[in-house]
């Protein structure tokens, strides 16, 4: 169906159901947290800005969807710091009720409990698509040969199968993965069928420098998925380690940029979800629920940094107030936020720029200049 839409218009309605799903489920874990809490939520939105649409619940929370569909929040009642607003707002709080009344590990778990919901959402996307569909196996079938790699160097083909590794049996391209990484620039005998025929071939792996740590390379990229029909439990387990192996990548591949042993080209913002969203819609439903999994995970992990400003932060204020039995002085927090908005700034720019080169806006440009 969303196909036969053109792709600025796809890109668009993928992004805004892409993100509206992702935001509603984070902002929904602060609000349920909230409520167990005994902390009264007064508004929740979905999007900033005029409302579109809203109403009033039993419990006097106004929830409703902005037209600026480009985040969300919950505002708790007494969520100020009460140093921040007038007598007379703070006259009409009702103590028990407010966000800054509970106890420290009442207001953190309020605040863990968004990035929390994005990955059990994750979990649960990923559960389901492989009772849907089955559980996705990379088999070991090469499906590209790079030039000038090991792979090419020792005679490995496009649609060869590796069965076996040294007499290790081979069931998935993970599997290759693990032995070739831990191998660097060694000779390994692998059983290779190919056109239905089993055949020896010793093949010398490559080598490169993986912070500080050598590991092996062979040039190939996989082929060949298969679904594998699972049980709930299996479905069930196999959506926690799909969210973990993400979660794992996902640390791995910061902490790399970090260190500077791989490109930050990769970081991308929201031109660059906006532009995925639509390829992936194009792909089918399938593949775009998927898609929010992934980026659940992604927007769990970046709420979680401890940066003031995000809920990592908070949760970083919270764990000093722990320590020292007080909160912050408010000069401190006021500091902390505003390093901490400088740092999104300066994230969100670099992102931005990343995302404007990659859909090629500044070759358009020097093309025109040209």
């Amino acid at each position: 169906m969303l196909t036969a839409i053109p792709d600025f218009v796809r890109s668009a309605f993928a992004f805004v159901v892409v993100l509206g799903v992702l935001v509603f489920v984070h902002e929904l874990g602060h609000y349920l947290a909230a409520r167990w809490r005994g902390i009264r939520v007064e508004v929740f939105s979905i999007g900033f800005g005029q409302a579109l649409k809203s109403w009033t619940d039993r419990h006097g929370t106004v929830w409703k969807i902005a037209w600026i569909p480009l985040g969300g929040y919950v505002k708790m009642h007494g969520q100020e710091r009460p140093e921040d607003v007038p007598a007379e707002v703070r006259a009409r709080w009702v103590e028990s009720e407010t966000f800054h009344g509970k106890s420290v590990w009442s207001r953190a778990i309020v605040v863990a409990a968004g990035p929390i919901a994005n990955f059990l959402l994750a979990m649960v996307v990923f559960a389901g698509l492989f009772l849907a569909v089955g559980k996705p196996v990379t088999l070991p079938e090469i499906g590209e040969v790079l030039p000038d790699s090991a792979a090419a160097r020792s005679g490995l083909l496009a649609h060869d199968r590796i069965v076996a590794i040294d007499g290790q049996p081979i069931r998935t391209f993970e599997d290759l993965q693990k032995i070739v990484s831990a191998h660097p620039a060694q000779t390994l005998e692998m059983t290779v069928q190919r056109d239905g025929i089993d055949q020896m071939m010793r093949v010398t792996t490559g080598s490169r420098d993986a912070g500080g740590k050598a590991v092996g390379l062979l040039g190939v990229r996989g082929g060949l998925v298969e679904y594998q029909d699972v049980g709930v439990l299996e479905a069930v387990w196999g959506g926690v380690a799909q969210t973990w192996t993400i979660t794992k990548e996902t640390v791995a591949g910061l902490a790399q940029m970090i260190s500077g042993t791989r490109g930050t080209e990769e970081l991308g913002g929201p031109l660059r979800i906006a532009q995925l969203s639509g390829q992936v819609a194009q792909l089918g439903i399938a593949s775009l629920i998927s898609f929010i999994a992934v980026l659940s995970v992604n927007l769990g992990l970046i709420n979680l940094f401890p940066i003031p400003v995000l809920d990592g932060g908070h949760l970083l204020f919270y764990f000093a107030e722990m320590l020292l039995g007080r909160p912050l002085p408010p000069r401190a927090q006021e500091y902390g936020f505003r390093a901490g908005l400088a740092v999104l700034a300066g994230l969100f720019v670099f992102a931005t720029w990343n995302d404007l080169t990659q859909i090629g806006l500044f070759r358009w440009v020097a093309g025109l200049i040209g």
